[in-house]
């Protein structure tokens, strides 16, 4: 008879490095493929978190983009409506570290093609310039009210008082242009400001982790600190993310809020990307969220037509009776996470826009 003998070996952790590079593999060799707008859209987003959070990466992690680096110029070429997309990777890997000075070629190129000129969206044009100005290009020097144009849109604080996602992340975006994601201070008036915390009651209010996430940063980048009723919940979140993995998990995830949320734990000083992944495919899932108050608040108001009020004491009753007991808890914590929540609704409340005469 044999004696079996078991080692009570604790399971070593995972490494800092080592999950960053298995996420930088997985998104860059299992999820898509490299001629799918997806994958470049995955790819871009991550590559630029990685780089502006200053993320340590090792040569191991790069080498799952060499092949795609190597053929940069004739996917620009063939792809030249992706041409954001396509330089924005190839400027993070650069500056990640891996060998190569491919990016100002490029961005020289763009500009002589005048692609930037193609675009209809200031936003798009910003985000143009930002992306080759870091390599010294200037594409639109005849634009001198561009900066002026995006600042207007963000200092108009009624538009982010009603429920609008693009108008939302279009604010957060040109945030992080004005900043150089962090690097610069990008000089908000305190209007901007303002149209970012109201933009941060409406994620509250809907319990939109990703749009959340998106404000805290941005506000961060405006040397503004955000709500601590913000910041907890959202860490909270993070921490809640399950990660799938294998060759059946699905694409069609959570991966963008996945993102961003660790984003801000590293924006503000926190450890990031904690959860332990894998060098295969992967699926990232946020935890089932409770329902927000949003869309009861807005049928409520509707629903009162001539009866609406500007004065959130005057309606708060009219609202609680309408939500449910998580959602009044909800709306309790929004109220005590700015100052400026009563300026916030009577915006929301559009009491002076009840009807339009035809």
């Amino acid at each position: 008879m044999s004696n079996v003998i078991q080692l009570n070996v604790p399971c070593q952790k995972q490494g800092r490095i080592s999950r960053r590079n298995a996420l930088v593999g997985c998104f860059a060799q299992h999820r898509r493929f490299g001629d799918d707008v997806f994958w470049l859209k995955e790819n871009a987003e991550l590559l630029n978190i990685l780089e502006s959070s200053s993320e340590e990466l090792d040569d191991h992690a790069l080498e799952f983009h060499q092949n795609f680096y190597d053929q940069i110029e004739s996917r620009m070429g063939f792809f030249p409506q992706y041409y954001r997309f396509l330089l924005s990777i190839c400027l993070d890997l650069e500056d990640l570290g891996m060998p190569g000075s491919k990016g100002e070629a490029l961005a020289q190129w763009i500009a002589r093609e005048e692609f930037v000129d193609t675009e209809l969206s200031d936003l798009q044009r910003f985000e143009a310039r930002r992306l080759m100005q870091r390599r010294g290009v200037e594409p639109l020097p005849d634009d001198a009210g561009l900066e002026d144009r995006v600042r207007s849109f963000m200092d108009r604080s009624d538009t982010f008082t009603m429920p609008n996602k693009k108008a939302a992340y279009e604010l957060t975006h040109i945030v992080f242009y004005l900043s150089e994601y962090g690097r610069r201070d990008p000089e908000l008036s305190t209007a901007a400001v303002t149209s970012l915390e109201f933009a941060g009651l409406l994620a509250y209010l809907e319990q939109n982790a990703d749009l959340l996430a998106e404000v805290c940063v941005a506000l961060r980048f405006g040397g503004q600190t955000p709500s601590p009723i913000w910041e907890d919940w959202l860490q909270r979140e993070t921490h809640r993310f399950v990660i799938n993995s294998g060759p059946q998990v699905s694409a069609q995830d959570d991966y963008h809020d996945f993102f961003v949320c660790n984003w801000l734990m590293a924006v503000s000083g926190q450890d990031a990307f904690v959860k332990e992944t894998s060098f295969e495919r992967m699926a990232f899932f946020r935890a089932e969220p409770c329902a927000g108050p949003l869309r009861d608040m807005s049928e409520c108001m509707f629903r009162l037509e001539d009866q609406r009020s500007s004065d959130w004491y005057t309606m708060r009753p009219h609202v609680q009776e309408t939500l449910t007991e998580i959602g009044y808890d909800i709306l309790t914590e929004a109220e005590n996470s700015s100052d400026k929540f009563e300026i916030f609704f009577a915006g929301f409340a559009r009491s002076e826009l009840k009807g339009v005469a035809l």
